[in-house]
């Protein structure tokens, strides 16, 4: 199973990039061992169109085509928040079925166009406030790392549980 992370606009060279860039290497690492064919970074163009409906909308059909059969988990404020053991579960459950892909998208400062979130599998929130795209493309390349640690049964996650 091929993983891709796929975001509008550019992340310039920094400590945004570099930490996206560790946890790609280490997903690259550990997912062998699982089946899992490391991470691809993919980076659209914001669209230049007046309206943001139009912007959404162009940016779409670029996801989109690029998409193609992977599962979709799209990362928007109005998504779910599900736990990372619940996360893992799905993407352990989406490898097991023999599923080719896992396609996580980052929209632009406008948002995803509905079309992206109806072709979701999954629609994730990381809570309702705002944040930078370079530091949500590091939440989403760290969760994925997590995920994978968790179905390798490695120690780096804690669920913070109190055997006590």
């Amino acid at each position: 199973m091929r993983l891709s992370l796929l975001a509008v606009g550019r992340l310039k060279s920094g400590p945004e990039r570099e930490l996206v860039e560790r946890y790609r290497q280490r997903i690259e690492g550990l997912g062998r061992s699982l089946g899992v064919a490391g991470l691809d970074l993919v980076e659209f163009p914001e669209s230049r169109a007046r309206r943001d409906d139009d912007r959404r909308g162009e940016e779409a059909v670029a996801i989109l085509e690029r998409t193609g059969s992977s599962a979709l988990i799209a990362f928007d404020e109005r998504g779910k928040s599900p736990s990372s053991d619940v996360f893992a579960d799905r993407i352990r459950h989406w490898r097991d079925e023999g599923v080719a892909g896992i396609a996580c998208v980052i929209g632009g400062p406008d948002g995803l166009d509905p079309q992206v979130l109806q072709r979701a599998k999954l629609v994730v929130s990381f809570g309702a406030l705002t944040m930078p795209h370079q530091i949500v493309r590091a939440l989403v390349a760290e969760q994925l790392y997590r995920a994978l640690t968790i179905i390798a049964g490695h120690p780096y996650h804690r669920a913070g549980h109190d055997d006590s």
